[in-house]
């Protein structure tokens, strides 16, 4: 476990959680004095649809999905949590159990605190619950834009958002994202985003190698996502 200090320097060198950021000092300082430093490998479950919480994860970099399992289906997400909000939200709300699987699709670092601990926290200061509230009343408004970008657009623009969705994520104009987890997150199969992608890569958008994405024409991937991309944005501002 990293000495307290490093959680600190950690804001810095490591990254930032603008959530955490934005708290009043005091609360900052409670909640990186009570929390773990963790790596987020790819494709690490966090969290299961109907299982109780046990943490809750406040990422510096790194991306998470939050996705809908379907028995005899590709699993769908619904959104990702960046270094802008936190992976176990609904704790503002009084849930105890989490409403869909969290993996990470984007790898990086996390702040790691026990459900109880933020439980503690939420009691403490009211700004961490309005900040979560806002967090959660944000993702509720774009989850039925996701279920209609899901049922009526091609797997070209939807893919073009989601990785427009990671690039804002991640902060970085490259990242690892192989077929098989671009499939899961857009609920298709892994051929149709071999083609999107060759597609995108073919209009010199992206360089897409081993699962190593690099943006080359972040403009050329905004007009060539769908309209979901920009709503979504103007939801969250």
């Amino acid at each position: 476990m990293p000495l307290e200090h490093d959680l600190f320097a950690a804001s810095t060198e490591l990254g930032i959680n603008h959530l955490i950021e934005s708290l009043p000092r005091g609360d900052r300082v409670r909640i990186k004095t009570h929390a773990k430093l963790i790596v987020l490998d790819l494709g690490r479950v966090l969290c299961e649809p109907h299982q109780r919480y046990h943490h809750v994860y406040f990422p510096l970099s790194g991306v998470l999905s939050l996705e809908t399992p379907l028995s005899g289906h590709p699993p769908l997400s619904m959104g990702l949590v960046g270094n802008r909000g936190m992976l176990g939200a609904t704790l503002a709300l009084g849930a105890s159990s989490a409403a869909m699987r969290a993996v990470v699709r984007g790898p990086g670092i996390a702040l790691c605190l026990s459900a109880a601990q933020m439980r503690r926290e939420l009691m403490a200061s009211h700004t961490l619950a309005r900040a979560l509230w806002r967090q959660l009343a944000t993702f509720m408004e774009q989850i039925p834009q996701s279920a209609a970008c899901a049922h009526f657009h091609e797997i070209e623009p939807r893919l073009a958002r989601w990785l427009l969705m990671m690039h804002d994520g991640s902060h970085a104009d490259q990242f690892y994202l192989t077929h098989d987890s671009l499939a899961s997150m857009l609920g298709v199969h892994r051929s149709g985003v071999t083609i999107a992608a060759g597609a995108l890569q073919r209009r010199a958008l992206i360089n897409y190698t081993r699962g190593l994405i690099q943006i080359l024409d972040r403009k050329g991937l905004e007009a060539a996502a769908c309209e979901c991309y920009q709503a979504g944005r103007e939801s969250s501002a």
